[in-house]
């Protein structure tokens, strides 16, 4: 009987009142940097709502995505895996076009089939880009486990209309009408050329409804905005308004949105019952000058394994389970969304596949420690750096999209990232016992790595 009592006092912290799993909610910002929110040191673009959602749940200081660009990263968040497993990945089309024939493979298991498999309502509203069902309709996300779905197949800038001058001068003019940005209901075609400037907005408008109408059920709610990846559009009511500029409008109206879905779940009595994810797919678009982002004190952005490109913001929301204030400094990262929230929703992770993602549930209530190996950092099909503890040594080094080669470094450039996130000061020639224990972990990493087929061969070069 003690032992039954402890198993259900372990359980109690993760269930509400009724003894329901929780809502699970994943906002997935694009190209948004470190370095770009108040709650992350930005001195002038406001983000009120964001940064009461720190104040309210916790903080994550060293929050990696899985991959430097848009396609690997957000298969990587969806099934829990690095993408050179499951093909999401190439060292030279780097993400999926829409000129694109393949997709996430059938094979793998996303968090909405598990979850959609233990009764919850499955919901993506936003920016998909694991597969253009245009092409082949077996890439749709209702053919991954999504019964609900709104937004665009892929980045808003892939379809050029037939008045878009030179792309250098598009995204400089940043007009909507350069771009064909189809936007669907599930196989439906919305709108062609979608206005881009109320698509901040009609995506609110559709989660908000998504939550309204499932609030009897358990749901997951996957948010994948489209901005502010670059061209960048903002509504009426938030244009002109940031000393930013037109970057800062974006990611503020971004802010409102996020602000939108945490009070309707309050509104609704969700709250409680519900654990909300905000983060980004990659670090900021450093080549867009003025209309991309800011990594922070973070070296390089979007495109580079340097911490400017994969460690992103990363912040928990779970009233009443998530201690307010909470201010996280374990390494964590997108995967393991995958496998904590598919535990926390009751599902069976997969066991007949490699899952690189860790319950990090200790971290998000403060109960303990978890136990990770190395990190690595993926350009492509290629490990270009690793992280073990505090360190960070990188293989193989490039700037995010210059025209620089890659260059291989027989001693790996090794740093302490906990004390130099920055990246500045290079200290392999005094830890060679460090460069040695990242080695022997990377080497039993890539012995678990059976490499799949490339799905994005056939791809453009990605911009």
């Amino acid at each position: 009987m003690k032992h039954l009592l402890f198993i259900l006092s372990a359980l109690c912290p993760l269930l509400s009142a009724s003894g329901a799993p929780p809502n699970i909610v994943i906002i997935y910002a694009d190209d948004l940097g470190y370095g770009d929110l108040g709650c992350y040191g930005h001195p002038t673009i406001r983000t009120p709502n964001i940064d009461r959602m720190a104040a309210e749940g916790m903080r994550f200081t060293q929050f990696y995505s899985a991959a430097e660009v848009c396609t690997p990263s957000r298969a990587a968040l969806l099934t829990g895996r690095y993408p050179i497993r499951n093909g999401m990945c190439h060292d030279q089309f780097r993400v999926l076009r829409r000129v694109s024939t393949g997709g996430l493979p059938h094979e793998e298991v996303t968090l909405a089939e598990l979850l959609k498999e233990k009764g919850y309502t499955t919901g993506i509203v936003g920016k998909w880009h694991l597969g253009v069902w245009s092409n082949d309709p077996k890439h749709h996300p209702m053919q991954h486990g999504f019964d609900v779905h709104f937004g665009l197949p892929h980045s808003n800038d892939m379809d050029p209309s037939a008045d878009n001058p030179k792309l250098a001068n598009a995204l400089a003019d940043q007009k909507a009408e350069y771009w064909n940005a189809p936007l669907y209901r599930g196989m439906e075609l919305v709108e062609k050329q979608a206005d881009q400037t109320t698509l901040t907005r009609r995506y609110t408008e559709e989660a908000v409804k998504f939550i309204t109408t499932n609030k009897a059920r358990p749901f997951f709610l996957y948010f994948p905005h489209t901005f502010p990846h670059t061209p960048l559009f903002a509504s009426k009511d938030f244009k002109g308004r940031s000393p930013r500029g037109l970057y800062g409008d974006v990611v503020e109206e971004l802010d409102w949105s996020v602000g939108r879905v945490l009070d309707t779940l309050r509104e609704t009595g969700l709250a409680e019952n519900t654990v909300v994810f905000f983060s980004s797919d990659n670090g900021p678009w450093l080549l867009m000058g003025e209309t991309g982002g800011s990594a922070g004190l973070l070296r390089e952005g979007k495109g580079s394994t340097w911490e400017g490109g994969m460690r992103v913001p990363g912040i928990a929301w779970w009233p009443g389970k998530i201690q307010s204030w909470s201010v996280c400094q374990d390494v964590a990262c997108t995967m393991d969304l995958f496998t904590t929230f598919a535990k926390l929703g009751g599902a069976q992770v997969p066991q007949d596949r490699e899952i690189d993602g860790k319950d990090i549930t200790p971290l998000l209530l403060g109960s303990g420690k978890v136990e990770r190996d190395v990190f690595c950092y993926y350009r492509g099909q290629q490990l270009y750096a690793a992280r073990l503890g505090p360190w960070k040594a990188h293989f193989i080094t490039r700037s995010s999209y210059g025209p620089d080669k890659p260059v291989a470094h027989e001693v790996p450039e090794l740093y302490n990232v906990d004390e130099d996130p920055s990246e500045a000061r290079n200290v392999a020639d005094k830890n060679p016992e460090v460069i040695a224990q990242i080695k022997a972990s990377v080497e039993k990493h890539r012995a678990s790595v059976k490499e799949a087929p490339s799905q994005l061969v056939g791809s453009m070069e990605a911009r």
